[in-house]
């Protein structure tokens, strides 16, 4: 008998992890669906899918398409099954009887991308975020070809530090620290501006390079540095989306809007990055821990609504527990999902990432994790 209960237990155990893992999608999934200009991958994910995350395991079994994040604006999307009866989405070959004659219907244009890319892009292409070692490196400018304040197009910046003739160059001005509790990760780093090097310089004989200002952001000021171009910056609009291949637990340090809350599609800054095995395109929830609540003689009552000697009694309780004292007692309460979010540029201890999916505004200090 207790063979046949052992077996019994071993076959459910088999069963039911394949069930957990199996694609589920939407109900209301559109079987056909036209995508648009403006569309993103995560707005088509989320039609079909309630983990839109999981939207490659959608297309896995798809031999039309070579790569599952490049869709255009004119292709048409097709629910079915495969073999396996799993669910799978193709791409309709675009061919429709026009009497007398066939006519081929092409994608055209650039493919959608995973994220808004007008809301990624100061993010992609500008904005950065770099150690106080990195950004002192970097040549400085030392003043313009007139005692100008602030510089604009077209003016001459001299720059202490030996820069390639013709090179194009980013102006940058170092921004607040991102911070980790007293420990500073990285600086935000803000371009304000564009130059092409007209001289280059020779800093052993005090001669700096010469450049000309070629667009402006922000006004220039001496003490802003420059670094090319090139560096650092990445204009990928597609992103495999995926949960990190390892266990992650992390926090939301900053936000783009300074707000105290925020809401979807909100650029948030993460105190985690590729030390932990993080990459572009990883999903990570968000959760908001409830707050602490001090039960006193039979009564409960939120810490930050108690009285001086609850609160202290709640500081104790997080150092020891929750039981403090006979009548008193500390409870504190899990956390509880409040949203989804994705990175999109990940450096050493740093993320930025993108709100996705919530179901309270979010905050800085709420945690992530996979």
């Amino acid at each position: 008998m207790k063979s046949q209960i052992a077996a019994l237990i071993m076959a459910a155990a088999a069963v039911f992890p394949a069930i957990a893992d199996t694609l589920t999608v939407k109900s209301d999934a559109p079987k056909r669906y036209v995508v648009k200009k403006g569309d993103t991958l995560w707005d088509i994910s989320s039609l079909y899918l309630n983990s839109p995350w999981k939207w490659p395991e959608l297309w896995q079994q798809n031999p039309q398409i070579n790569n599952p994040h490049l869709i255009y604006p004119g292709d048409i999307l097709s629910l079915g099954v495969d073999e396996h009866g799993n669910p799978v989405l193709i791409i309709d070959k675009g061919v429709r009887k026009l009497s007398p004659n066939v006519r081929i219907i092409e994608a055209k244009g650039s493919a959608i991308p995973t994220l808004p890319l007008s809301l990624l892009e100061p993010y992609l292409s500008y904005d950065q975020a770099l150690d106080k070692g990195d950004i002192d490196a970097f040549p400085i400018i030392l003043g313009s070809n007139k005692n100008f304040k602030m510089s604009v197009t077209g003016h001459l910046l001299y720059v202490k530090g030996d820069l390639t003739r013709g090179g194009n160059y980013g102006i940058y001005r170092q921004g607040k620290p991102y911070k980790d509790g007293l420990r500073t990760l990285a600086y935000e780093t803000m371009l304000v501006g564009t130059a092409r090097a007209l001289e280059t310089g020779d800093i052993a004989d005090g001669v700096p390079s010469t450049v000309k200002v070629e667009t402006v952001k922000r006004e220039i000021k001496a003490g802003d540095f420059v670094m090319p171009l090139s560096q650092g910056q990445d204009h990928k609009a597609n992103f495999k989306m995926s949960k990190p291949s390892q266990g992650v637990e992390g926090e939301i340090i900053a936000s783009s809007n300074q707000h105290r809350e925020f809401g979807p599609m909100s650029v948030v800054v993460l105190n985690v990055g590729s030390k932990q095995q993080l990459v572009e395109g990883n999903i990570l929830d968000i959760f908001r821990q409830s707050p602490t609540v001090v039960e006193r003689d039979g009564t409960p009552k939120y810490i930050e609504d108690s009285s001086s000697l609850d609160k202290l009694i709640g500081d104790v309780g997080s150092w020891f527990g929750e039981g403090n004292s006979e009548n008193s007692t500390v409870w504190h309460m899990p956390s509880e999902k409040v949203g989804e979010l994705m990175l999109f540029k990940v450096y050493d201890n740093i993320s930025y990432a993108m709100v996705l999916k919530t179901s309270h505004p979010i905050q800085v200090g709420d945690s992530v994790t996979n």
